[in-house]
């Protein structure tokens, strides 16, 4: 998941023409773009450009190694308030869409388990949820609802990025 935080393209700091992953756009906003050699020009140019780069696909590797043992260890409430917590760190905001069918994608469930988790954040009073429009009730609540991933991903960012 990326938000002003990061950026997609970071393997080619490494070498690496081809993306093994498939990008998806969740929400609406703005971005930068710049094509893959001009980064690579950029790169060999800037020392400052390269260490920001190295810092976050350090991150990165945390996050994705966070996530590998969040899918095996935990269940999908948590999962699911994690990602919802994720979501709103991106999105800057309370409220945002997304849909069962999306949030099942996602996380790698059936989408009746996300409608069961949803619907416990709900009945906690964490979350409202009406036909895709998400809105973060509790953040505090829904902090405590999540796994011990959210807390590791924000440690790994803030130890690395500042």
């Amino acid at each position: 998941m990326v938000g002003q935080e990061g950026m997609l393209g970071a393997h080619l700091a490494l070498g690496v023409a081809s993306q093994p992953l498939h990008a998806l756009v969740q929400g609406a906003g703005s971005a930068f773009r710049i094509g893959a050699r001009s980064f690579r020009a950029e790169l060999a140019r800037s020392p400052a450009l390269r260490s920001a780069v190295a810092h976050y696909l350090h991150v990165l590797m945390a996050q994705l190694a966070i996530s590998t043992a969040c899918v095996r260890f935990h269940s999908v409430q948590p999962r699911l308030a994690r990602w919802l917590l994720m979501s709103q760190d991106r999105a800057a905001s309370d409220s945002f869409r997304v849909t069962h069918e999306f949030l099942a994608y996602m996380l790698g469930v059936r989408r009746v388990g996300i409608t069961a988790a949803a619907n416990a954040l709900r009945q906690g009073g964490l979350i409202s949820y009406h036909r895709g429009d998400v809105m973060v009730l509790d953040r505090k609540g829904l902090e405590a609802a999540a796994c011990s991933c959210y807390l590791a991903d924000c440690r790994s960012y803030t130890a690395v990025m500042g």
